[in-house]
């Protein structure tokens, strides 16, 4: 891997993106390196050109982000860390402006959909736009008075916009869970204590399939902490399993496990060895 690559963190979106943030909050001595799709930022991470890789998996309230489950199987990139981050919606103008002048405020649909209440109590009126840290851009060479944006805290500091409110999220407690990757050749094992193992695999389309196949996870005692099925290549009787365990494969009871899965499952994948976060500690059971 070049030095060049050594400096470089990937991530999918415009500059000012929570990825964005993420990759700054994480990974300072990173160049944050944004690619237009997840497709881009995979192959650039694969290719060298970058280290590390900060890709959305989750979000706590929209759910899973569906092309990651896509693209990480046989894309030739691991999982190597996971990290949690507050989605914290800042509404910004341009420096001229105040509080009181803004009649509109423009995002992502998400974004506004996440502030809406408090947009609401403000008497602003939303309206769309393809991007929370594009609105950011946009506005900036705009210089509307009367507009603001909705976006994260480093969309206003890239573009020299004013903050005029924080935490405009009406839930407080959403959180978007991040997937640090890297290249295969690159992996080193984690020496944590707690050690979280992502792994793929298809069943058969026969009965009790999934039943037999998550069997030895149960009797050797393997904390599942998730377990999501998800449709691959358009085949509807092609089911495949996205599924995290707590532990290490060379761990004996795990190992075990995945020795009775391959009985019963096909095309078993490890996605990534690696630690857990612990932010996970401070989420109430």
């Amino acid at each position: 891997m070049t030095s060049t690559a050594s400096k470089k963190i990937a991530y999918q979106g415009e500059p000012g993106a929570f990825s964005h943030q993420a990759c700054k909050r994480w990974f300072p001595d990173n160049v944050p390196t944004p690619f237009p799709t997840f497709e881009a930022a995979f192959a650039a991470v694969n290719a060298g050109e970058c280290e590390l890789g900060m890709i959305p998996a989750e979000n706590a309230l929209a759910g899973r982000v569906a092309d990651v489950h896509q693209l990480l199987p046989h894309s030739g990139l691991k999982i190597v860390g996971e990290r949690f981050l507050p989605i914290e919606m800042m509404l910004m103008g341009v420096p001229e402006t105040e509080l009181a002048n803004i009649t509109v405020a423009f995002s992502h649909t998400m974004a506004l959909l996440q502030c809406r209440n408090s947009l609401l109590a403000l008497n602003i009126k939303p309206e769309m736009f393809h991007d929370t840290a594009g609105s950011a851009r946009a506005l900036s060479e705009t210089r509307e008075l009367n507009r603001a944006a909705i976006a994260p805290e480093i969309a206003a500091e890239l573009y020299g916009l004013k903050i005029l409110q924080r935490n405009l999220e009406d839930a407080h407690n959403n959180t978007t869970r991040f997937l640090v990757l890297t290249a295969q050749d690159q992996v080193v094992e984690p020496s944590a204590e707690k050690i979280l193992t992502s792994f793929v695999f298809g069943v058969r389309n026969i009965p009790a399939a999934l039943y037999k196949a998550l069997g030895g996870f149960a009797t050797n005692g393997i904390n599942m902490i998730r377990l999501e099925s998800y449709i691959r290549d358009g085949i509807f009787a092609s089911t495949f399993f996205y599924a995290e365990v707590e532990g290490r494969p060379s761990d004996h009871l795990l190992k075990l496990a995945f020795e009775e899965l391959a009985f019963f499952a096909e095309e078993v994948e490890i996605l990534g060895v690696y630690p857990m976060d612990p932010f996970r500690a401070t989420q109430s059971s």
